[in-house]
């Protein structure tokens, strides 16, 4: 079977006339079929190298597809770039904060495949895409060939010239690829480039925008600048720091979220630790799970307070208000019964209901969901699995000391 890495002697076939024809006449294909396909392509005539590279090429697109819609059909790709490979809706935020502050010229320092950068050009900036691995360099190059104004610089991104830039975009590697694959890296200073280079660009008085895991702590993320996590159909896919004229002269941390095609934003003003401090008080009426982007950033108080609520424990992100507020930033439940956590008694009451399907969600509880579903669906009899569907949803989490498990429903 193909691998999905791609090193630079295995993207050379796909960038001959014969490799960029066949890689375009195969389109998505079966996992299953792969070995088929490939059969079919050596006996006609096509090298075992080049069949190998269309093959995993091929299936690097169909991957992609997912952040990039139809645009990834026409893309090369790596395993590592594809996993850390910016979305193209959300990079279409990223370039709108550069034209906004009035950016003309952009460094995208580490650039990765380029989407980014893309996302810039098609906005008539011009753009520098530097990238230090050769074979994501050429993917890159590949990927910003319909425009003009965009070029690639294969290069280490400390050491380019920034003369002539008026603001600068990175996208530090975050992972270390060896041969059995990619391994996520945790320390910021250990990022490519790190995050102290970064940092000293800002010091210098450039507009200066970074994109980095959004699992970063509080306390890594600079002074001075803006952060703004960003979460697309539920997923939390990045924070983003803004500095200079990058950063929104009120904004100091804010949750973006994008859904369904429309996009909303939380913002605070205050440091992390600071601004609204929500009450807490009982678990009832409508329970609110809010988004990913809303709890990395901070801003649980900030929208427990917009809803009219209240958080059900200090630690923990779950809200309960009185009244059903529509909102983009949380999943609403109405809150029907409230019980004490206990396997044995969950499993009676899953019997007694009925209940053949169970949704089961949980913070503040070392508890395994899905060991939890099997446990409590084991006790159902045969006549109870041929009974109607009855679903039914479980919020288990941690009020002080006591473990509950709230029966709620979607509101």
């Amino acid at each position: 079977m193909p691998s999905d890495h791609q090193a630079p002697e295995q993207l050379a076939p796909l960038l001959t006339s014969e490799g960029w024809d066949l890689l375009n006449s195969l389109g998505p294909y079966r996992e299953d079929d792969a070995l088929a396909i490939s059969a079919r392509l050596r006996k006609a005539g096509h090298a075992p190298d080049l069949v190998a590279a269309v093959l995993s090429q091929a299936r690097l697109r169909l991957k992609a597809e997912t952040k990039f819609g139809e645009f990834a059909r026409h893309m090369l790709f790596t395993r590592a770039g594809l996993e850390q490979a910016t979305r193209l809706n959300v990079a279409a935020w990223h370039a709108r904060r550069f034209v906004d502050a009035g950016v003309r010229r952009v460094a995208d320092l580490g650039c990765g495949l380029g989407t980014d950068a893309m996302a810039m050009a098609s906005l008539d900036l011009d753009v520098t895409a530097v990238e230090l691995d050769e074979a994501t360099a050429a993917c890159a190059t590949v990927n910003l060939m319909p425009f003009p104004h965009a070029r690639v610089v294969h290069a280490d991104a400390q050491s380019v010239s920034l003369e002539g830039i008026d603001g600068v975009w990175l996208d530090p590697a975050r992972r270390t690829t060896t041969t059995s694959g990619t391994t996520r890296l945790w320390d910021p200073e250990e990022f490519s480039p790190p995050l102290s280079f970064v940092a000293g660009l800002a010091d210098r008085g450039l507009p200066v925008g970074v994109k980095l895991g959004p699992g970063i702590p509080h306390e890594s993320v600079p002074a001075g600048c803006e952060a703004q996590w960003v979460s697309v159909d539920g997923d939390v896919a990045e924070v983003a720091l803004y500095f200079n004229a990058l950063k929104r002269p009120s904004v100091r941390r804010a949750a973006l979220v994008i859904a369904g095609g429309s996009a909303s934003e939380l913002v605070a003003e205050t440091d992390f630790g600071g601004g609204v401090v929500a009450s807490v008080g009982p678990l009832e009426g409508f329970l609110y799970e809010p988004d990913g982007a809303v709890i990395r950033a901070g801003l649980v108080a900030e929208l427990a307070d917009r809803l009219g609520g209240h958080l059900v424990d200090p630690h923990i992100a779950y809200i309960c208000a009185p009244n059903l507020v529509p909102t983009p930033f949380a999943r609403a439940y109405r809150v029907l019964e409230v019980r004490h956590y206990s396997v044995r008694a969950l499993r009676e009451w899953v019997r007694d209901e009925g209940i053949t399907t169970l949704d089961i969600k949980k913070r503040g509880m070392a508890v395994a969901p899905d060991e939890l579903r099997k446990l409590l669906l084991a006790g159902l009899g045969r006549a109870a699995r041929k009974a109607p569907h009855k679903r039914a949803t479980l919020v288990l989490t941690r009020i002080g000391e006591d473990r509950v498990a709230a029966v709620v429903e979607p509101a």
